[in-house]
């Protein structure tokens, strides 16, 4: 059996650059504010930036600074790739294989460290991880319920409601906590922006969880994160 922390939440997202990691940061800062031991893991990471001795993920830099620096680097993101490709795509790039198991074992560092840890996926959960697996593949094992950050834009409606039917469809179902509408631009009169979020709520059974707003530092509610991981995961094992 996979060693883990009890509570988690899965970051996935619509699609690359949609603001996983700026959404993924502010709710590990209000986990700490909360007085939670936040951990945070992203399983791998690419286009990674080398600092002279290693490579360095920026993403897992900033999700552990946002929990207020647990472990180590290496613990948050063990496998490191340089290319801007998908991960096992990356890796060969340099002559090596991705370590799918470890992408799952990896959490392990974490079952003692935290009371609730952050996982950021890449891009979205059938974002390949291998020649014939792909992240939700890595969402499902982990089993924490799932967050589908969207751009909040023209044409995200479409973009969360298939993120959540690739869910609800993947094997017997991932846990899906809910949407979070990220403004990843500064307003420039896409008037979707303020009708979205009802759009996608009458059209799904899972929520939209919040908005977080240009560039902004708070959610547009205040959302205790420990209970979305708990209420969700009693939820999926009633």
């Amino acid at each position: 059996m996979l060693k883990k922390p009890p509570f988690g939440l899965f970051i996935t997202g619509t699609d690359t650059e949609v603001g996983k990691t700026y959404v993924a940061t502010h709710i590990a800062k209000d986990l700490v504010a909360a007085g939670h031991r936040v951990g945070v893991y992203k399983p791998v990471a690419s286009e990674c930036v080398s600092d002279g001795r290693q490579l360095v993920s920026e993403d897992a830099v900033a999700l552990w600074e946002a929990a207020g620096h647990p472990l180590t680097l290496e613990a948050v993101c063990p496998q490191r790739f340089q290319a801007p490709l998908a991960p096992h795509l990356a890796a060969r790039n340099e002559g090596r294989e991705l370590d799918t198991e470890l992408m799952r074992s990896g959490i392990s560092a974490w079952a003692d460290e935290c009371d609730i840890v952050i996982v950021e996926g890449a891009g979205g959960l059938m974002s390949p991880i291998s020649d014939d697996e792909y992240f939700a593949d890595v969402a499902y094992d982990l089993g924490y319920p799932t967050i589908v950050v969207a751009p909040n834009s023209i044409g995200v409606i479409n973009q969360s409601l298939s993120a959540l039917i690739t869910a609800a469809c993947f094997r017997d179902g991932i846990p899906i906590a809910g949407v979070i509408l990220n403004d990843a631009r500064m307003f420039d009169g896409d008037v979707s922006m303020e009708t979205n979020r009802e759009q996608i709520s009458s059209r799904s059974v899972s929520p939209v969880l919040t908005r977080l707003r240009y560039e902004g530092d708070e959610f547009d509610e205040q959302i205790d994160w420990m209970m979305v991981a708990q209420q969700t995961l009693n939820a999926t094992e009633a």
